[in-house]
């Protein structure tokens, strides 16, 4: 079967501050691109430990005929590797820097100890390596890894460095959800690109308020990409790997599917819906039916960015077609979806030991940008806190918070729709809104080493929208932050 499909993109300004022509896309993409599965990393393991070996280094991809790309990825020329692995396993992964900079990999939506995070204060110099190693303690999960240097996360993450991270167990095996990886569950890595006329990516933003937005948008690397389907039922986990646009993703005949899960793990339940917002960070997992001998386009709609200024300099307008899925005339069967997942232990706000109040303006979380000297926060052990989240801004921001899984308790006093009723590590701050979400700090002390919260708009973050917390058992670093008046807002 053969299929030509038109991919949809806009026009952004040129201005560039690399030495070359922007590169426009003058002819349609036609869909017709197997898309590339991320293969599973080996491992092995060693005295009860799963290792897995990554190694960051310089490649060329072909993304656009004719033009060659200089990219950097994991065990490979772009992107890398999907690790894989089952709650209560002991997990270790040996990084080996190839690069000529310095670099991290951070483990995004991993709860574990502050030193094996892999942000800023987990450097990996050109040629060194770094061994990380914790137990996995958490449902199952689609986390993802990606470099976290203060102030270069952007264009390491731009360059090419991330890959998936699945999270495995028993009961997730249970409910029908498709489960073969490549095959009827498929890791979708979605992220905007723009490209120079010498093949290069464009690394600067071009005074963007929220950083590069791409015109062309790449699907595991790919541009144009389809997916043959074999199953009656897919199972996509969407990745946001963009830098800073958000996207709306639905199917282009308005069809229905069932969200499944979000960033921390299942929903209680399948929410049968016909779109899901996305910010940069954030994943989805969903299920889509497919009929013999049709096919389907996965698009991003213009998104709903809330009451931000101008939504056109924001993507807010942008529409693009992100993979095709061709269904062959014959498909094998799949098991039924179960109408319920496990139940979620919900947190109430009474149920707080300690509130907080994050403001977010600028590049400044509480009138401060990220000093990587000054621990902002102190969160006590095996207590459970509500956070009060304000976007202050007239443009996007988001809010990531590393080691927990949190829950949105409410946004503007309103109960949040069921997208946003599962475990979330990042979630879209539409502005001047008041977004209440709560969490539970467990398991890992550190007096010294900080995790981070930040946006995961990734130039803010790498322009001080960032602020660092340690889990402690002193009760007297509890206000920490407070010293000068200017953070540290718990109470």
């Amino acid at each position: 079967m053969t299929s030509a499909v038109t991919f949809t993109a806009c026009a952004f300004d040129s201005g560039f501050g690399q030495d070359a022509s922007p590169f426009v896309p003058r002819q349609p993409a036609v869909f017709e691109t197997a898309l590339p599965i991320p293969p599973l990393a080996e491992s092995e393991v060693v005295d009860g430990v799963r290792v897995f070996s990554l190694t960051a280094q310089e490649g060329r991809t072909q993304f656009i005929d004719g033009m060659t790309t200089p990219t950097w990825g994991f065990n490979g020329a772009y992107l890398g590797p999907t690790l894989r692995a089952r709650r209560d396993e002991k997990v270790a992964v040996e990084v080996t820097n190839a690069l000529a900079e310095t670099t991290t990999v951070h483990w995004h939506g991993m709860h574990l100890p502050a030193a094996m995070d892999g942000g800023p204060h987990q450097p990996i110099e050109p040629g060194g390596r770094w061994r990380p190693e914790w137990r996995v303690d958490q449902p199952a999960a689609t986390l993802w890894y990606h470099p976290h240097p203060h102030g270069d996360t952007e264009e390491h993450v731009l360059r090419g460095l991330a890959g998936m991270f699945i999270l495995d167990d028993d009961q997730s095996q249970t409910y029908g959800l498709p489960q073969d990886y490549g095959v009827d569950d498929i890791p979708l890595i979605v992220q905007d690109k723009k490209f120079l006329a010498d093949g290069r990516f464009q690394l600067d933003s071009q005074g963007n308020e929220v950083g590069l937005l791409g015109d062309v948008v790449l699907t595991n690397g790919a541009w144009g990409a389809v997916f043959d389907v074999t199953t009656e039922l897919v199972r996509l986990r969407i990745l946001n790997g963009s830098s800073a646009r958000t996207y709306d993703f639905a199917f282009d005949d308005g069809r229905d599917f069932s969200l499944v899960g979000t960033d921390g793990g299942l929903l209680e339940t399948p929410h049968s819906t016909d779109h899901v917002r996305l910010s940069p960070g954030e994943r989805a997992e969903v299920v889509v039916g497919l009929a013999p001998g049709s096919q389907a386009m996965l698009r991003s709609l213009p998104p709903d960015l809330g009451a931000v200024a101008v939504p056109s300099a924001y993507g807010g307008l942008d529409d693009f077609d992100v993979l095709l899925l061709r269904a062959a005339d014959q498909l094998q069967p799949s098991a039924p979806l179960a109408d319920r997942f496990a139940a979620i232990p919900r947190f109430a706000a009474d149920d707080a030991d300690t509130s907080r109040t994050f403001e977010v303006q600028n590049r400044e979380i509480n009138g401060r940008r990220m000093d990587m000297d000054r621990i902002d926060e102190v969160m006590q052990i095996d207590t459970t806190e509500l956070w009060e989240v304000t976007n202050l801004d007239l443009f996007p921001h988001n809010w990531h918070v590393h080691d927990v899984q949190f829950q949105v308790v409410d946004i503007d006093g309103s109960t949040p729709g069921p997208e946003l009723r599962g475990w979330k590590d990042t979630i879209y701050l539409e502005p001047r809104r008041i977004y209440r979400i709560m969490m539970r700090f467990e398991d890992y002390v550190d007096d010294e080493k900080p995790y981070m919260i930040h946006c995961h708009l990734l130039l803010h973050e790498d322009e001080g929208l960032m602020s660092q917390f340690i889990v402690s058992r002193d009760d007297a670093r509890r206000n920490v932050g407070d010293t000068d008046g200017n953070g540290g807002h718990g109470h």
